[in-house]
């Protein structure tokens, strides 16, 4: 999918970290209560979304978009179940932290002036936030939009910053880290509004509990699911 260019947008680059949504291989810190399909079939909704709100953006913003799969799912599968609305490559490096450095430098060697990087674990991101990072690369090296976890659902840069991913993943300190890293790099930064990732079962909370507007409509097919199946059954009473 190749977007019309906007005048700002122009030049800009969203890659999308995702998996194939395989039993077994997503949302298993969601195992138990959900089975390891509900897992799998509750993630294909939230790339449902993800997908749906990132092709609003490529449009809306002028946007290139990429998908970037993690190692061990198959670009081929993931057209043919997921996607077709964007180019699907394979992460390169051993860990997160190196593939994130590899996609930021593979996207500006691509000639993008801003690379964005989101997670398909947050489908209420939306066109607002994607905007807001991009518009905030104008002016900062790094922009970051948190997550109420402690780390990020994306993550933008407009120049290499080698080191930056050099911590620990998925902790409750990434955000922290990632800034300690961009200041000893000399990075100018800037972080967002936070938003929520769907990570484990207690995380549903805050999807349940979105008002009626932009942003449960961002979950549409999210939502569905877990209304199809009663998944709301799993959490605390409140």
């Amino acid at each position: 999918m190749t977007p019309a260019s906007s005048e700002r947008g122009a030049g800009s680059l969203l890659v999308i970290f995702a998996k194939s949504p395989r039993p077994g291989r997503v949302k298993t810190r969601m195992c138990p209560p959900l089975t390891s399909q509900e897992a799998a079939d509750l993630y294909a909704a939230m790339l449902e979304d993800v997908m749906k709100e990132s092709a609003r953006a490529a449009h809306e913003l002028g946007l290139e978009v990429l998908v970037a799969l993690d190692p061990e799912s198959d670009p081929g599968e993931f057209v043919r179940r997921v996607s077709r609305d964007f180019d699907v490559v394979s992460q390169r490096g051993s860990d997160l932290g190196q593939r994130m450095t590899w996609a930021i430098d593979e996207g500006l060697a691509r000639g993008a002036a801003k690379v964005m990087l989101r997670g398909s674990d947050n489908p209420a991101l939306g066109v607002e936030r994607i905007s807001q990072v991009e518009a905030g690369l104008d002016e900062h090296d790094l922009v970051i939009s948190p997550d109420l976890a402690g780390g990020y659902g994306m993550i933008g840069l407009r120049r290499p910053a080698p080191g930056l991913f050099d911590h620990r993943m998925s902790t409750g300190s990434v955000l922290r880290d990632t800034l300690a890293n961009a200041g000893a790099l000399g990075l100018s930064a800037r972080v967002t509004e936070a938003s929520f990732d769907l990570d484990r079962i207690r995380d549903l909370a805050r999807l349940r509990d979105l008002p009626e507007g932009a942003e449960s409509r961002r979950c549409a097919r999210t939502l569905a699911y877990c209304r199809e199946r009663d998944l709301w059954q799993y959490l605390d009473p409140c």
